[in-house]
């Protein structure tokens, strides 16, 4: 079976007025698995975020335990401290003057280097990683995944608030990634060669400091085999999470065994940048709550309701998603979302009924809920 793992972005905020936290580094020296329980935490870019990461998983049961005993033990280790953890994609409040960095060497010269655009980094993701068998197959999976990056965008969407307002857009992360030196849609890759070599030409810039630097919504790891997504904002819940990595994995192992005999890739793949592009930008700003652009796979449509693309994603992948045992967990998942809403769908809910002070609350029960 096709392993996966995956990583959580989470922002520390101040209870008393929900604005970022700097004390990270004093809540993850806390945090230690349970008997039975694995994960890693690791500081992130700014002093207010904390990240998890999951060992590499089989199952979904084993995800979301993972996820579950990390969120669970941060939300502990938060009130310990007079803090608490937002499972958001973006901070709805920020403080005065710009975001402290954390203090790493890395971290310090990415700030140096991306200026203002590093002062106002609060935005937090999932990322997951899928293993692939060569670089080859990998870059046959970025091709592949194209068409249904800004589906998955959509589905995830879960940072509609920005410094005290609504941005009027489902995920403000998405837009907000777009300032940062090599983002958006991976390219076309001919190969394994023509992926290195255009990454080879990008970190012999003095903008972009390493590998790890560049930003595609989707890339092959440098430090693992594996292919990892990072279109995701940040989960409202633990399950939302699980629900989108098996949706991911379902993905790679649909195009790990498609015989692509046409380099020039097929319809969806090939797609115009521009085209990726403005159907990204379309799954920010309304996520399911309108339509979304299908580049080919679902019979060349420029247009379908979100509910429709997200059905004709389910038939896609529904074969490996069966073969895998994880349809019945997916399907459940996804009516979840459809029925509740999108994570921003429920900040929004949340909102209309209490204000901005409802959203701590809603942060506090998505944390933890299983």
């Amino acid at each position: 079976m096709v392993t996966f793992g995956i990583e959580e972005e989470f922002l520390l905020t101040e209870p008393g007025t929900a604005v970022p936290s700097t004390r990270a580094a004093e809540v993850i020296s806390s945090l230690t698995p349970g008997d039975g329980g694995s994960f890693t935490s690791t500081a992130e870019f700014l002093a207010c975020q904390v990240e998890s990461t999951t060992p590499i998983c089989s199952e979904p049961e084993e995800a979301l335990a993972s996820l579950l005993d990390f969120r669970g033990r941060l939300a502990a280790a938060a009130a310990e401290a007079g803090l608490a953890a937002a499972p958001t994609g973006a901070a709805p409040l920020t403080g005065p003057g710009p975001a402290l960095v954390s203090a790493t060497v890395r971290y310090r010269q990415m700030g140096e280097m991306a200026g203002g655009v590093g002062d106002e980094q609060y935005v937090n993701g999932t990322h997951v990683h899928v293993a692939v068998p060569t670089r080859e197959k990998g870059v046959q999976v970025l091709n592949g995944l194209r068409p249904w990056l800004a589906t998955l965008g959509a589905v995830s969407a879960n940072s509609p608030y920005w410094q005290g307002r609504d941005s009027r857009f489902a995920s403000w992360r998405i837009i907000h990634y777009r300032r940062w030196t090599v983002q958006g849609f991976p390219p076309f890759f001919q190969d394994a060669a023509d992926y290195d070599a255009r990454l080879a030409r990008l970190t012999a810039t003095d903008v972009v400091l390493d590998p790890g630097h560049i930003g595609w919504i989707a890339r092959l790891s440098h430090n693992f085999p594996t292919v990892e997504v990072r279109v995701a904002d940040a989960q409202l819940e633990a399950r939302d999470t699980v629900l989108l990595a098996l949706l991911i994995r379902g993905l790679v192992t649909t195009l790990l065994a498609e015989e692509d005999t046409d380099p020039e890739g097929s319809p969806g793949t090939r797609a115009d940048a521009e085209m990726l592009d403005v159907g990204l930008w379309q799954a920010a700003r309304f996520g399911l709550a309108g339509n979304l652009l299908d580049h080919g796979h679902g019979g060349g449509h420029l247009g379908r309701t979100a509910s429709g693309q997200v059905g004709a994603l389910l038939d896609y992948v529904r074969p490996a998603l069966e073969d895998s045992g994880d349809y019945p967990f997916v399907k459940t998942g996804m009516a979840h979302v459809l029925s509740t809403g999108t994570g921003a769908q429920r900040q929004r809910e949340a909102v209309r009924r209490a204000g901005f002070a409802g959203l701590a609350p809603l942060f506090a029960r998505s944390l933890t809920a299983g």
